[in-house]
């Protein structure tokens, strides 16, 4: 009797420890629902040169593309930044025109739809917005071409609303060299970069630290008086030798800095094994989009290997971070509309973040991590600078 007594016992414990572990479909739904309390932020998304090349209604749902409005709201995505793209070419050749006419998109896309977006001059309009409903679309300027040698263009462009600039693309300009670039014309920062990095921390302008090369970062982190982002770049821990990604040294004197990096999405800047796979067949690839027009892709891809990460993956980039400095020096930064095809399984578009939040829960996160890690610690970082810059004009 007390044998079977004691066997009951065990087994009511044991039903009751499994009881108290949250089961997928809760967990799936605890998701959502932080998904839409908390400020999801995004640190790069190419709507406007997607548009620039191809127009769609953003404000409904579109048939192509990874950002809609509808897509935004059914993922909680409420601050994406708008990446005002230049691309490296336009260096010395209408850099400034092109950028004027994305910010003039985006700023088209708050008139033709003032309930539903606006554009933020601080955190606290982000805050507003979000109380509203609205989404914010504060813009990034991806590649400092446009400021074409003139420190008066660093004001120009904050008053048109750029809250952070990226200082090269794909290959080295007059500010910095670029990690994608063989050529180190300055060895790092040019003069004039310098002198950028200074003017941007006076106007209240983030520094992106993505694109540049190494030297360029370490050079950056000496000048720069106030923190800085990553908009969206990954960790090199899991790409060595892909100097687009941040190794970990690089991350450890960001966070020391306090600044942030955004992981990015696409699934070359997280395996290695997909990168280096992606890098053997890209000749191939591009025939085949030549011949087929896209049609097709998805299936010629699976003939030649694995080319698409999992929302899984994406996850291990952020708890790389969180070992190495805490969780107070991770953010997003998707590169959606701006990677194609690579984008990871379960992050395919906007509508799909709580399954990256639902990651985060299985590994244990807490609400406030997610938080901090949806938004938090990029507005903590956006509004350092807004008071390093409030000092300095001082």
């Amino acid at each position: 009797m007390l044998r079977s007594l004691f066997l009951f016992l065990i087994c009511l414990a044991g039903t009751l420890v499994a009881s108290d572990k949250p089961d997928e479909a809760s967990m799936r739904k605890k998701a959502v629902e932080l998904a839409h309390r908390y400020i999801i932020l995004d640190g790069h998304v190419d709507v406007p040169y997607r548009l620039n090349e191809k127009w769609e209604e953003i404000g409904e749902r579109t048939k192509e593309g990874d950002f809609d409005y509808p897509r935004a709201k059914e993922g909680g995505l409420d601050v994406p930044f708008m990446s005002i793209y230049i691309p490296a070419s336009r260096e010395n050749n209408g850099a400034k025109l092109l950028a004027d006419t994305l910010i003039n998109m985006v700023e088209s896309f708050v008139t033709k739809w003032p309930e539903k977006f606006a554009i933020p001059a601080s955190v606290d309009d982000v805050r507003t917005a979000f109380a509203a409903g609205k989404i914010s679309l504060p813009m990034g300027m991806e590649n400092g071409a446009p400021i074409e040698g003139d420190l008066k263009n660093v004001r120009y462009f904050y008053k048109r609303g750029i809250r952070y600039i990226t200082l090269a693309h794909s290959k080295s300009n007059h500010i910095s060299d670029s990690s994608y670039d063989p050529e180190h014309r300055w060895n790092g920062l040019s003069p004039f970069g310098k002198e950028l990095v200074r003017a941007m921390n006076k106007v209240g302008i983030m520094v992106d630290v993505s694109h540049i090369s190494d030297s360029a970062f370490y050079q950056v982190m000496r000048v720069t008086n106030a923190p800085v982002i990553a908009s969206h770049s990954s960790c090199r821990f899991f790409t060595p030798g892909f100097e687009r990604n941040m190794s970990d040294e690089m991350i450890k004197l960001l966070a020391q800095k306090g600044g942030v990096i955004q992981i990015n999405f696409g699934s070359t800047f997280i395996d290695d094994d997909i990168r280096n796979n992606y890098e053997k067949n890209k000749e191939r690839i591009a025939e085949f989009q030549k011949a087929h027009d896209e049609h097709g892709l998805e299936e010629f891809l699976k003939t030649i290997g694995r080319f698409h990460a999992d929302v899984s993956d994406v996850a291990k980039h952020i708890d790389h971070v969180v070992k190495l400095v805490g969780i107070d020096y991770v953010g997003l930064g998707s590169d959606f509309d701006g990677v194609g095809d690579s984008l990871p399984v379960g992050l395919k578009d906007v509508s799909q973040y709580p399954n990256l939040i639902y990651e985060l829960l299985k590994r244990g996160y807490s609400d406030e991590d997610i938080q901090k890690i949806c938004s938090g610690n990029v507005l903590r970082v956006w509004s350092r600078v807004e008071q390093i810059a409030l000092e300095m004009s001082k």
